[in-house]
């Protein structure tokens, strides 16, 4: 039977790791596939840009699907090439290079790219970007952030989220003085309360990270090159580099163009399909499901896993219902475990909460009718292999809620591993489940270093390492060796 032609825009993790599943489930001898990419390069892990940045972690190890990988797979990679245009009517797409490339099938994953707030400033008088102003999405732009850092005393970040922090982080390792800029009035208000947020700032206080809360810059000063921040509020901060990390934006433009619905990002169906087209499919952080867009890793595998299914049949009835977000990760050397609601919302709603501020631990569970619908959990993560699957499943918790947080000695329902499903999710970083560790087990791995170096799981963050070792050894009946 002749091959469908599958084009796929877009190379980065979404992209990429559905094509993997794709393949997984015998797309190669159903697909001739081609992937455009705007990085010349192959797919790598863009969690991991922070540890390049600070020098923990060598260019090479973040790699995922190494350009070698496209050619193994008989994959036909554009590396480096733009897609301008999408013709849904000739079934067609074109790339920056001229080439056009037709399609039975069209999978977008374009991904999201950094948003630049309104301010002065941006750019010099003849158009051209200013010196000294970066933002931090791609492995080039870490690049040419550690190029500049080199020469630079005094460094701001504009943005407070995961990346920001991370970013601020990375700096310290070039002997900078380092700022971290934010408009809200905490740290990560997306996963963290007011409580662990200031717990988390003096964390970094500690490190050398100076924080400035509830300011909104309006211009960034220097006529040729970045000398200093301007805030509305009609204060100044010198420095001489800044680093922009406030938030992304979906990248849509393609598919509005060709005539795909658009709201916030490119509307989808539960097949993962564009509404509009039943041969164009969109996964990641360029799709809106049920009016939600998701920027978290973990979501984007379940949705490329479903994507996956449908596209090659071996599933048919498989869905994307949405996610429940959860994510386990180390910001600035903290680990940090956040999900769900983090703060109660209805009247009857039940907070357990438990802070250590000199030793940065924080803990709060959000319970609602006996099941857990939030949480927070900072500098000890003993209990996230326990709490994190019970909020996926809405289990009934047990009335000792202190047994919760701590091993208090009380007989306490732990959930084995047998009862932890094989879809369970444990390396968020990498897209790896607990079944995937059990079978690279049962297939041979004996030890520590060969289940990470086989699955990935535990390479990214590290925070999920003891549960990858929990896992392990329970396959192993008990034993594993590092």
């Amino acid at each position: 039977m002749e091959k469908q032609k599958l084009v796929v825009i877009g190379n980065g993790m979404a992209g990429a790791r559905t094509v993997e599943d794709i393949l997984t489930r015998g797309g190669d001898k159903q697909f001739e596939i081609t992937m455009f990419g705007d990085e010349p390069s192959g797919n790598y892990n863009r969690i991991l840009l922070s540890q390049v940045l600070n020098g923990s972690r060598d260019v090479r190890e973040i790699f995922l699907h190494p350009q070698e990988w496209y050619a193994w797979n008989g994959i036909k990679l554009h590396a480096g090439v733009r897609v301008t245009q999408i013709n849904r009517e000739a079934k067609t797409v074109t790339g920056d290079n001229g080439q056009t490339v037709p399609y039975d099938k069209l999978l977008i994953a374009t991904g999201s790219r950094p948003f630049v707030p309104p301010m002065e400033g941006l750019k010099l008088e003849d158009d051209t970007p200013k010196p000294g102003i970066f933002v931090f999405r791609t492995l080039e732009d870490c690049r040419r952030i550690a190029g500049y850092a080199n020469k630079c005393n005094k460094v701001a970040v504009i943005g407070g989220g995961l990346l920001g922090l991370e970013a601020a982080r990375g700096l310290l390792n070039f002997g900078c003085e380092v700022h971290v800029v934010h408009l809200m009035e905490r740290l990560m208000d997306m996963q963290l309360d007011a409580e662990g947020a200031k717990i988390l700032q003096t964390a970094m206080a500690n490190m050398g990270v100076k924080v400035h809360l509830e300011k909104v810059t309006s211009a960034i000063l220097g006529d040729d090159m970045v000398t200093g921040l301007q805030f509305k509020d009609g204060s100044v901060l010198d420095c001489d580099m800044v680093v922009i990390s406030c938030g992304v934006r979906p990248n849509v433009e393609l598919a509005k163009e060709c005539g795909l619905s658009v709201e916030r990002a490119i509307v989808v169906d539960d097949k993962m399909r564009s509404v509009d087209d039943e041969n164009v499919y969109v996964v990641g952080e360029c799709a809106q499901h049920r009016g939600k867009v998701y920027g978290l890793v973990a979501p984007l595998w379940e949705q490329g896993a479903v994507l996956a299914d449908q596209i090659t049949g071996t599933k048919p009835e498989s869905i994307y219902e949405g996610s429940k977000i959860s994510t386990k990760l180390k910001v600035l050397g903290v680990e940090l475990a956040s999900w769900g609601q983090t703060q109660a919302s209805q009247e009857d709603d039940e907070i357990v909460s438990y802070a250590e501020p000199k030793h940065g631990i924080y803990k709060k569970l959000v319970i609602r009718d006996d099941q857990l619908i939030g949480g927070i959990l900072m500098g000890d993560l003993t209990k996230a292999s326990e709490l994190m699957p019970a909020f996926d499943r809405g289990s009934l918790l047990p009335e000792d809620r202190s047994s919760l947080l701590f091993d208090t000695g009380a007989p306490v329902k732990r959930y084995s591993m047998l009862e932890m499903p094989d879809e369970a999710p444990v390396c968020q970083c990498n897209g790896v489940n607990k079944g995937t560790i059990r079978k690279c087990v049962l297939a041979g791995a004996k030890t520590m270093s060969g289940i990470m170096s086989k699955t990935r799981a535990g390479t990214g963050c590290g925070s999920c390492k003891s549960l990858v070792r929990e896992i392990g050894e329970w396959a192993n009946e008990g034993h594993l060796a590092e």
